[in-house]
């Protein structure tokens, strides 16, 4: 019997308890999940700031696109205005209506013209867009031209046509999209 016992309790010491005793546990899977926690709420919040700019980017381009569409509206009412029969003279006394600056000056364009006293402003309304400030424009009378179009006959000399360069300003829906553009017409 004694080897019998010696066998048992050999058996019996092969199995041994696997579970950690509380004062034996590091809290490796604790620091484990707070790492993965952590890269998760870096992820979300790169993934938001990449939304968040693209969103950004969006209502830019739609404030530059609604100046772009202001300026030329503004643009097409200065050659209509050109269109009429009549016309003013260009002398400065008529809002948006000059002659071209001198030489050496800085273009009427790039002074404070844009004003409601020194520009034209657009008469049309945008019924489907909200702008900060109303289209403008101006138009200076240039010097004329001989007209390629007239007779050419041999005692007469081609007649004159008026050239008038037409720049106009818009916005979007705010004062910090600005579209300038600018056409010569030829009457």
């Amino acid at each position: 019997m004694s080897n019998r016992g010696s066998l048992m309790h050999h058996t019996r010491t092969m199995y041994q308890d696997t579970t950690a005793s509380p004062h034996r546990q590091k809290g490796a899977v604790l620091f484990i999940s707070l790492i993965m926690l952590l890269a998760m709420t870096l992820i979300g919040v790169t993934g938001m700031q990449g939304t968040i700019m693209e969103e950004k980017m969006a209502g830019n381009s739609l404030d530059i696109n609604r100046s772009f569409q202001a300026t030329e509206a503004a643009l097409r009412e200065a050659e209509n205005f050109l269109q009429g029969a009549t016309l003013p003279t260009f002398d400065g006394t008529t809002a948006g209506l000059y002659q071209p600056t001198d030489a050496g000056t800085a273009p009427l364009w790039e002074q404070n013209i844009w004003t409601t006293t020194g520009a034209r402003t657009y008469s049309g309304s945008f019924s489907n867009m909200t702008l900060a400030s109303a289209p403008m424009y101006i138009i200076e009378e240039l010097a004329p031209v001989p007209d390629p179009t007239g007779s050419i006959a041999a005692d007469e000399p081609l007649p004159d046509a008026g050239v008038y360069r037409v720049t106009a300003r818009g916005t979007g829906g705010s004062n910090k999209s600005i579209t300038i553009l600018q056409a010569t017409y030829k009457r």
